[in-house]
């Protein structure tokens, strides 16, 4: 991982392969397959995408479980609204 990529906040490959196998995880605990997880992500996108501008490639829709609940949870990133200065 390089220095610029630390400055800009990205994962480092060992916190994304953690992610990844936390999502695995509880996909076999909630009985939601990865498949329909992706089409769940990509009809998030194209509704706001209608309504706001968004940073689709960055979106990122987890679920996450613990002794009570399931969460589904879905980080959008906003685009730039007035655009370029």
């Amino acid at each position: 991982m390089s220095w610029l990529d630390r400055l800009r906040g990205r994962p480092s490959p060992r916190e994304t392969a953690k992610q990844r196998l936390q999502v695995i995880l509880v996909h076999d605990r909630s009985d939601l397959s990865p498949g329909l997880l992706e089409v769940i992500k990509d009809e998030i996108i194209a509704v706001l995408s209608r309504h706001v501008p968004i940073i689709a490639e960055e979106v990122r829709v987890t679920v996450t479980q613990d002794a009570r609940e399931c969460r589904l949870v879905a980080d959008i990133p906003l685009g730039n609204r007035r655009g370029p200065s």
